[in-house]
């Protein structure tokens, strides 16, 4: 990577904002034209089609495009079927050459697809171009990996003297992949990395609400040299196409990031509909907390707290949603973490000064009014935020404040069901046990916090939290920030599958089985 642009690099230079407002610019002038899928690597039109609209402002139309069903499903399938026999015979080293070159044209148009991210989902320009890159930081890594540990082929010693034996990894064949809106780009790539990169084929059925996130992606992908038919673009409502997904005996594969409700219904379903086990690579979210000691900084975990809850509108996986304050620090505490919050700016995330911008859609709207109400009904009292905006853009896209609430009963399914709003809870505890008991106490395990300045104290969080990603002090995002090479993205319980995270050195191997080979001589 030396020489290669970084994200840390991009973002303490001043350059970024006039290129990245130029290219909101140039992607404005793209946007409400109609969109094709791709199937056998041409682009294809279809009699039904939907409109998305920007979540910032819903006069700007993001664009048309094509409601696939399961007759395209399943051509797209069959092409990644018939293209999977040369892809996967392929030498391992060519398929590497071309996601690294996939690597370099991702940082080439870096500002055009932050942009683009900008528009169809709502972050800023910071989280944007952080998604970007992460993309690129995680199609690099995984191209060093592979190369490091020579596609997994391994020597083995054989007791027999007249025997070569040996240890190769092998695809399986097509893969569906599912991506989410909140990383229309990232979690995409993170998936698509693993199934291509490995000698499977794929057919990409992104959500409904970034499809244009994923045409610019495939265009790209296309440039890089994959060939016809290795990845197949299908845009349509997940509930249409699921039966065709889930019963055809011919995917070999689903890689999915999005709900549990969702995740564990294709998981139920795929396991249960197939003539025999098949993978399935879930990322299914979480509920996840921090854990704030008397030992702690408080400015450090206030900052860090703040950060992590109300991130592009705690529409992370990774968000912190529920926080564990010492009862001897909680005051201080809160009044640090309320000022904080306090001077977040809410609006248009095309603008520089802005922090949040809009949540997705409609029903994440309405969803967090309910959630507030819900919470103060119960008893719980909002300490800030608690309203959907309104005047102006407010009154154009779906804006809400973000939101602290104390108080709420810890039997409260608040505690426990994860909102994906900016609503942040907050109760306090006497000792640690305590503290990590409740947060265990979920059925979820993907990424948890802790603030104190006493290592026998995070050595005691780190052995008994169960979470797949777990940090200590972390200022820029006390749950958030995993990036490829650093902190493998595992979920646990009911937040992962394989126990085997995106960004870490075992997440190739969710897409290979095992062959071992003899020679007697």
């Amino acid at each position: 990577m030396s020489g290669k642009v970084t994200y840390v690099s991009v973002m303490a230079s001043e350059e970024i904002h006039p290129k990245y407002e130029k290219a909101l610019e140039e992607v404005a002038e793209t946007l409400g034209r109609e969109w094709p899928i791709y199937i056998d690597g041409k682009p294809t039109t279809l009699g039904s089609k939907f409109e998305k609209r920007s979540p910032i402002d819903t006069n700007i139309l993001i664009g048309k495009f094509q409601r696939a069903g399961p007759e395209e499903l399943n051509r797209a399938l069959e092409s990644s079927i018939r293209a999977f026999r040369d892809w996967s015979r392929m030498d391992w080293s060519e398929r590497a050459k071309i996601l690294a070159k996939l690597a370099d044209l991702i940082e080439r148009d870096r500002f055009r697809l932050a942009a683009v991210i900008t528009y169809e989902v709502g972050k800023n320009r910071f989280e944007a171009l952080a998604e970007v890159h992460e993309m690129i930081d995680v199609i690099r890594y995984y191209v060093d990996l592979i190369k490091k540990l020579n596609y997994y082929v391994d020597k083995m010693n054989s007791p027999i003297p007249n025997e070569d034996a040996t240890s190769v990894m092998r695809p399986y064949g097509a893969w569906v992949v599912i991506s989410p809106f909140n990383f229309p780009m990232a979690l995409a790539k993170g998936m698509l990395t693993g199934v291509l990169l490995t000698g499977n084929t794929a057919v990409w059925k992104p959500t409904s609400e970034a499809p244009l996130s994923a045409v610019v992606l495939y265009e790209l992908m296309m440039e890089a040299g994959i060939p016809d038919g290795v990845i197949n673009l299908i845009i349509g409502p997940g509930e249409a196409l699921e039966d065709a997904i889930v019963t055809n005996p011919k995917v070999a594969g689903i890689a999915f990031t999005g709900s549990r409700d969702v995740g564990m219904k294709l998981y139920r379903r795929f396991t249960q509909s197939q003539p025999w086990p098949k993978p399935i690579v879930l990322e299914m979210g979480s509920k996840n907390p921090v854990i704030v000691t008397a030992k702690a900084d408080l400015e450090k975990a206030a900052e860090g707290v703040m950060r992590a809850a109300f991130g592009y509108s705690g529409q992370k996986c990774s968000a912190a949603s529920r926080v564990y304050v010492h009862r001897d620090v909680y005051d201080e505490f809160m009044k640090l973490l309320i000022e904080k919050t306090r001077n977040i700016v809410v609006g248009d995330p095309r603008k520089r000064e802005t922090f949040m911008g809009p949540v997705i859609n409609a029903r994440a709207r309405d969803n967090f009014a309910k959630y507030v109400k819900d919470a103060v009904e119960s008893g719980g009292k909002v300490l800030i935020g608690g309203r959907v905006l309104s005047g102006g853009i407010y009154d154009r896209g779906y804006y809400v404040e973000p939101t602290i609430i104390t108080g709420v009963p810890r039997d409260n399914y608040l505690w426990r069901t994860e909102l994906f709003v900016p609503i942040l809870l907050v109760d306090t505890f006497e000792n640690l046990d305590e503290a990590i008991a409740r947060a265990n106490d979920v059925d979820y395990g993907l990424t948890a916090g802790i603030f104190s300045e006493d290592p026998n104290e995070i050595e005691k969080f780190f052995n008994e939290i169960e979470f797949g990603v777990v940090y200590a002090n972390r200022r820029d995002g006390a749950t958030t920030g995993a990036w490829p090479g650093a902190q493998p993205f595992t979920g646990w319980k009911a937040s992962g599958a394989t126990g085997k995270g995106v960004n870490g050195p075992y997440y190739l191997l969710n897409f290979l089985r095992e062959q071992s080979r003899t020679i007697v001589r």
